[in-house]
């Protein structure tokens, strides 16, 4: 049995962090329902064409979820939405600031109306405070919470790769979920939560704010560790990059041993401690590249692996797609989407006797006849209403 079979989620879900969070309730066997705008849907269908004309964020973030188009301007799709919300379990919304409200759907609103409700509103920078309506995307909010501060070299600040900080919303938001839902099964009621973007990665940034508190801040350090030495990119003599990690003292005498065949570095006065090796980095990183300069990058891989060191290649994103540890554990699956099947990676936690569920992509409104036919509307009024452009 599939551990959220029976919960139904309708999600006003639009961009990554509302997406990725209703996906993983999905990927577990809930209902999803998402709502769309009539026509152009979710913009996130439109952020790229990379995927056989498909968006790649959409088709990452959308797979098993029902798509409904509704214009929610209009009262006869707001009565839709009334109507599905009587028989929700959770209702998701990541909406501009206020926009619910205006609609009609406040938290305050279906708290009252749907006591078992509950409610998950995702934000930039939360509902209250100075920031509340400000604009929030994830490069934004990157800055704001002091992540790019810290990444990137010491002439260039950089955003992380991947959207972060959505990534981080929507995983809260999902936690969340779960254990609202665990919470009402005791007490048999609904509950409102709320998360934003600045929030969640303030949450993941407590290192570096702990680590400030000592007096410095954490400085922008490129690929290697602000705080730790070795740690981070060689270059080997075939020109390729080796990424290494040491963690104690023990780990510094074999690295020094079998890795750099210098056992007496060891005990060096420059580096016989991590604080002396990142204060004295710059000369630890040429001993480094004396020895390691003259080593292909399979050679020294085989040294780090001999000396129980910490490495990794640097990979390409084709590498990676193709990586023999995912071939070996059979974490592709594939989905079916508009455009054929596709592959996908099945979600990171596995559970005993559960497989998830892979469903395919949907086109826009693809469910919309289907649902509002299940919730008591006839064929008469969803032909007029398409007409009319309320879905």
């Amino acid at each position: 049995m599939l551990p959220l079979a029976g919960i139904t989620v309708v999600s006003l879900e639009q961009a990554v962090a509302a997406p990725f969070a209703t996906r993983q309730l999905a990927d577990l066997g809930a209902r999803v329902i998402k709502i769309e705008r009539p026509k152009t849907g979710d913009f996130a269908r439109g952020y790229d064409a990379t995927v056989r004309g498909m968006s790649s964020h959409f088709v990452w973030l959308n797979r098993s979820k029902e798509s409904l188009t509704l214009d929610l301007k209009r009262e006869e799709a707001k009565l839709v939405l009334h109507r599905l919300l009587e028989k929700a379990d959770v209702f998701v919304q990541n909406l501009a600031p206020g926009a619910c409200e205006r609609l009609g759907f406040s938290t305050a609103e279906l708290r009252g109306k749907y006591p078992r409700l509950i409610v998950c509103n995702l934000s930039g920078y939360g509902s209250s405070g100075p920031y509340r309506d400000k604009k929030a995307y994830d490069m934004l909010i990157q800055a704001e919470a002091g992540l790019m501060s810290i990444t990137g070299t010491d002439e260039t600040p950089c955003k992380v790769g991947i959207s972060v900080a959505d990534i981080a919303c929507g995983m809260y938001a999902y936690s969340g979920i779960l254990t609202a839902l665990i919470a009402r099964s005791k007490t048999g009621e609904g509950v409102a939560l709320e998360t934003s973007l600045f929030d969640s990665l303030g949450e993941w940034m407590s290192y570096a704010a702990y680590y400030t508190l000592g007096g410095t801040a954490p400085q922008r350090s490129g690929a290697s560790h602000a705080t730790i030495a070795p740690y981070g990119p060689v270059l080997s003599g075939d020109n390729k990059v080796v990424y290494l990690g040491l963690q104690n003292e023990r780990e510094w005498e074999k690295f020094c041993e079998v890795v750099l065949e210098n056992a007496k570095l060891a005990a060096d006065a420059r580096f016989d401690s991590n604080a002396k090796r990142v204060q004295n980095r710059h000369q630890l990183d040429l001993l480094m590249t004396h020895v390691l300069q003259n080593l292909s990058a399979a050679e020294i891989i085989a040294r780090l692996e001999k000396a129980q060191i910490a490495n990794a290649r640097l990979n390409t994103m084709e590498e990676f797609l193709n990586h023999p540890q995912l071939k070996a554990r059979e974490r592709w699956g594939t989905v079916g989407s508009p455009v054929g099947p596709l592959p996908a990676l099945f979600p990171p936690v596995t559970m005993e006797n559960v497989e998830p569920v892979m469903n395919e992509v949907p086109a826009l409104g693809q469910h919309s006849d289907a649902i509002l036919a299940e919730f008591g509307f006839d064929a008469e009024t969803i032909a007029a209403w398409r007409l009319a452009s309320v879905i």
